[in-house]
């Protein structure tokens, strides 16, 4: 995995599915807001990433 990749950054969350459990291959970037929906009424979404993606925001996590 790259020094830079998305699981090591300060905007990577890990992904909660609907069940309570984490999902190991997939994470939520949180640099940016939530994408909003088509539908009025439809909360925003967070994007979701894999932990080996990367970007050009990468903040390396606070030790």
């Amino acid at each position: 995995m790259s020094d830079t990749a998305c699981a090591k950054c300060a905007f990577f969350e890990d992904h909660a599915t609907n069940t309570g459990s984490t999902a190991e291959s997939e994470g939520l970037c949180r640099f940016n807001p939530p994408v909003s929906q088509p539908q009025a009424d439809s909360r925003g979404l967070w994007p979701v990433v894999s932990p080996q993606d990367w970007c050009g925001h990468f903040e390396r996590e606070a030790a």
